[in-house]
């Protein structure tokens, strides 16, 4: 597994190189932002570990330029210290798939990559196209629209949306949900809150009404209109 590791703590920096290269990560490393998106932009990573104080862009802003400038699905694994639900938002609205706060586990960590690059990987494959009402989602690709309109989500959007849309109009439980991005190894209870709403302000914040749709105590469903309820 090739990573990017993108942090400006030295020893953050030296425990991830102790921890992961006896074990045969291939790793590369940035101690500031700019330097990180030059690295992404010319080398293919399976994964991106991500810090997001940064010394001239910050992590969030080089997030979003990875998936909107260069157009990158590689997972993205952000580490921060703080561990409010609006930093978590702020994260996953950037394009992260999945944090860590700090201080955190490396075996932990490890765990998440591993997670995060075996879900990149097992969507790769033959072209796939799902639709519910005017919502499409080509799984090849990666391309989701809404009424012909380009949706822009993290590799764990896709793969809700994916889950909810195969599953269409049942309501899938939150824990299936869970299980489907991260296995046995969710971590705390605010992640999948989190992504659900970085998934709806894409999917649903433009639009007329909502088709992501949050069953109280149960889970979620999508539905084709507004009438379905």
């Amino acid at each position: 597994m090739r990573l990017l590791i993108i942090e400006d703590n030295p020893d953050i920096v030296a425990n991830l190189y102790g921890f992961l290269e006896p074990k045969g990560y291939v790793l590369d490393s940035a101690g500031n932002g700019y330097g990180g998106l030059a690295l992404a932009a010319q080398n293919e990573y399976d994964a991106v570990v991500l810090d997001v104080m940064l010394p001239g862009l910050n992590g969030l802003e080089l997030c979003q330029k990875l998936r909107g400038e260069l157009r990158k699905a590689t997972p993205v694994l952000m580490l921060t210290a703080r561990d409010t639900l609006e930093d978590k938002v702020a994260g996953f609205d950037s394009g992260a798939d999945d944090y860590l706060v700090k201080p955190f586990s490396l075996v932990e960590l490890e765990i998440r990559l591993k997670a995060l690059v075996r879900r990149a990987r097992g969507t790769h494959g033959g072209s796939s196209m799902l639709t519910v009402g005017k919502l499409t989602f080509d799984t090849g690709t990666f391309e989701a629209r809404r009424a012909g309109r380009p949706l822009a989500l993290t590799k764990t959007g896709y793969t809700i949306l994916k889950l909810l849309m195969k599953e269409a109009p049942k309501v899938v439980s939150r824990d299936a949900v869970a299980q489907e991005v991260w296995g046995d190894n969710p971590p705390d209870s605010d992640a999948l809150r989190v992504h659900i709403h970085a998934l709806r302000q894409a999917l649903d914040k433009p639009y007329p009404f909502p088709m992501l749709r949050t069953i109280s105590g149960i889970g979620y469903k999508l539905v084709a209109s507004d009438e379905q309820g």
